[in-house]
């Protein structure tokens, strides 16, 4: 009796070490936290049953039972695509992640598996080449990008479709892009050529005392938006130009930067010493736009004061433009009076505590009369 169940014992204790076969695929993930750069392992298994094992030691070569498994995990592994870096707010943190992607190599890995079966061992290793995204947290690392530097926001609530179709596709041209070391940012160049080939469509603009519609209409918020990030992030402004009148959207009053390629553009040098690194969101529904800025901690803490407003003055004459949704005699408003002002904002950058730079930015906007359309034929438009 006790010698049968020593036998007993012994089936058992083989069955289950056949039974713990594994498949092991090992790899790594890196993330930014805190201003670290952290590396964890990546451990995925798949199980070989005993009887596949038996059996591929019975015949030395890979039962066929194993096909299913190789096939499902090849599945699963090769859905696995690469994941350029980004940052993402976790819990109040800013936490980069990437993905490294994976392709099964079936061939090296059934070579690794049928070695180690007829070798007695309970593992093999799942052999995958592996697809590094060019963009990747370790990138960041390198380039100083470890720190949330500043945020810029704006609303565009109230803007017609065509308007936000605008903002949507110019946010995206400047989303998940670095900027050198004392590289001068340049928002038309980095916007590119604005036509219907690029995404674009028409809307509308100001030009020569009201508005008509161009591709692009709407990029001012864009550039608004960009603007009020690097100018948090305390960059030092090469190029800046404010709108001919106040425009609502980009309140508080001065806090702005329009852009008309090629006459009017945005440029800011980044003076951190490393790169930055810009991503772009927006929410559809509260129909507010955002940048992010990344890099190193330089120390300054940047305040921007209100807008101090003076100079008021009375709001101009209407004015009128073609529109091809006006019945003849009507009209349509399509943007309200102004009255012309001057904005004054002071920023004021400290290291330790100690004032580093203060510089201000003037806004002087002349009066705006309200803006109709009308039909375009209508005379008021002689």
């Amino acid at each position: 009796m006790k010698r049968l169940l020593t036998t007993l014992t012994l089936a058992l204790i083989a069955t289950a070490h056949a039974a713990d076969f594994k498949l092991i695929l090992k790899d790594e993930a890196s993330t930014i936290r805190k201003g670290e750069l952290k590396t964890t392992p990546i451990v995925k298994s798949w199980a070989v049953p005993a009887s596949s094992v038996k059996a591929t030691q019975k015949v030395k070569r890979l039962s066929t039972t194993i096909t299913p498994i190789l096939d499902r995990m090849e599945k699963t592994i090769n859905a696995r695509n690469a994941k350029p870096a980004v940052f993402r707010n976790v819990k109040g943190s800013w936490v980069a992640t990437d993905q490294t992607g994976w392709t099964l190599n079936r061939a090296a890995t059934k070579a690794n598996l049928l070695k180690a079966i007829l070798s007695g061992k309970d593992t093999a290793q799942v052999v995958v080449k592996r697809a590094v995204p060019a963009r990747s947290v370790k990138l960041l690392a390198k380039r100083g990008v470890l720190w949330h530097v500043a945020t810029g926001t704006s609303s565009y609530a109230g803007s017609p479709s065509f308007r936000e179709k605008n903002i949507l596709v110019g946010a995206s041209k400047l989303d998940n892009f670095f900027i050198a070391p004392d590289h001068e940012f340049n928002f038309n160049e980095e916007i590119g050529q604005i036509d219907a080939s690029t995404g674009f469509v028409k809307g509308f603009v100001i030009s020569g005392g009201t508005l008509s519609k161009e591709d692009g209409g709407g990029i001012c918020q864009v550039s608004t938006t960009v603007f009020r990030a690097l100018y948090t992030a305390g960059l030092p402004i090469t190029e800046r130009h404010e709108h001919s009148h106040r425009v609502k959207y980009y309140d508080p009053v001065g806090f702005e930067a329009t852009v008309y390629a090629p006459s009017k553009n945005l440029r800011m040098k980044n003076d951190t010493g490393q790169h930055l690194f810009i991503q772009a969101s927006w929410d559809t529904r509260a129909e507010t736009l955002r940048f992010d800025v990344f890099g190193a901690n330089t120390g300054r803490t940047v305040n921007i004061s209100k807008p101090v407003i003076t100079d008021f003055k009375a709001p101009a004459d209407p004015s009128y433009t073609p529109d091809d949704r006006v019945a003849p005699g009507g009209r349509r408003l399509l943007d309200t009076p102004m009255q012309g002002m001057t904005s004054v904002i002071t920023r004021t950058i400290k290291v330790k505590g100690k004032v580093i730079s203060r510089d201000t930015l003037k806004s002087v906007y002349q009066p705006w009369g309200a803006v109709y359309g009308v039909n375009p034929k209508d005379k008021r438009l002689n």
